[in-house]
């Protein structure tokens, strides 16, 4: 059984304000530990979409930051380009979406090295010959990093049930043809009344899988290679990534990264995640709805998986909150992540924990 440390939100004096409870969590819970004096400690956040004001909150990564500083590490944040269409498709316009977001000094008193370098490209394959995957191609500077600090924001997702360290962690730090392999099961269509015929689909497909027929595009499925260029390039919201209905087989190709990231720093890594403004999509999308359940707290460990359990575990014990997507089970202990995406979201943690990155069960220690 592992131990997951949890602060709540209360604070009645300057000692209970969550600066003090990030860093009596971060010593609790020994995170200091996985990383030596000099080390490069890759923190690994997301700096949110342009639009979308439910991730976490620049200030909250900061605390986080300089605890790893103190310690004698040299932080730096980190991230991967996305596929999809957005301001994080390149370095230029990740930084550009971060710095607004307030990911700059003296904020958080850290640089930020894009893991997969300008245009996703820089990665680094490691072997893993798992079920899916037999290399995982992960952001070079993560792979070069000597320890790992995840810092996540836990809310709902519409493919996986929920986005926690996992998904933070494996999604996260794939590289752009590593979020190809993760989003194998996705097939591009073409939504033929927004499609306005001005063909840079086509010049953007690297398999030439589309064509244009009478002024409209077309995708060829058996070219296709499910990796969202289209998607990116389309000003028109012309192109549909099809149906991501094989839920299971996208948790655990996510889980078969993290496995390759933490291939050789299982003992070096970090965990803190924030369940805070629990929304029920993804920080990645250029927008957000409201959160499902109260703010519940803070929880660090030094257990991916047991962090990830815990948190689901709390927000489905917490009552879902009126005037939210919940529309149904609004009662403590429904499952509130099943009603965002009617599929097994325990799959990542089962598979995780088959892989051995660590225990679903653990021990909620409560720190004040």
């Amino acid at each position: 059984m592992s131990d997951v440390y949890f602060a709540d939100l209360r604070a009645d004096r300057a000692s209970k304000n969550v600066p003090n409870k990030i860093q009596k969590l971060f010593r609790r819970a020994g995170l200091g530990s996985t990383f030596s004096k000099g080390d490069l400690v890759a923190v690994k956040t997301h700096f949110g979409e342009e639009g979308n004001t439910a991730y976490l909150r620049p200030e909250l990564v900061s605390n986080v930051v300089d605890l790893v500083s103190r310690g004698g590490g040299k932080p730096f944040l980190t991230d991967c380009s996305t596929l999809y269409k957005g301001m994080r498709t390149n370095a230029v316009d990740h930084l550009l979406v971060a710095a607004r977001h307030g990911f700059t000094y003296p904020v958080v008193n850290a640089p930020i090295v894009m893991a997969d370098g300008l245009k996703g490209t820089d990665d680094v394959e490691i072997p893993v010959d798992l079920k899916h995957c037999r290399t995982v191609k992960i952001g070079a500077a993560a792979a070069h990093a000597d320890s790992l600090m995840v810092v996540s924001h836990f809310k709902g997702h519409g493919l996986t049930g929920f986005g926690g360290a996992l998904k933070n962690l494996g999604m996260g730090l794939g590289s752009r043809r590593g979020k190809m392999e993760m989003h194998a099961l996705v097939r591009a269509k073409v939504v033929e009344e927004r499609c306005k015929g001005c063909g840079r689909c086509v010049e953007q497909c690297p398999a030439d899988a589309i064509e244009m027929i009478e002024r409209k595009a077309m995708v060829d499925p058996e070219k296709c290679i499910g990796c969202g260029e289209c998607n990116i390039i389309c000003q028109n919201q012309g192109i549909d990534l099809g149906d991501w209905n094989n839920y299971i087989a996208v948790q655990e190709r996510i889980v078969e990264y993290c496995y390759g990231i933490l291939k050789d720093k299982k003992d070096r890594a970090g965990y803190m995640t924030f369940v805070l403004d629990v929304t029920p999509l993804c920080d990645c999308y250029d927008f957000n709805d409201a959160p499902i359940v109260p703010n519940i707290g803070i929880l660090a460990s030094r257990d991916i998986v047991a962090i990830d359990q815990a948190a689901a575990d709390l927000v489905n014990a917490a009552p879902g909150l009126h005037g939210s997507a919940l529309k149904n089970g609004l009662a403590p202990g429904d499952d509130k992540l099943r009603q965002i995406v009617d599929a097994d979201w325990t799959a990542q943690l089962r598979y995780a924990e088959e892989l051995g990155l660590g225990e679903r069960s653990y021990d909620l220690i409560r720190v004040r």
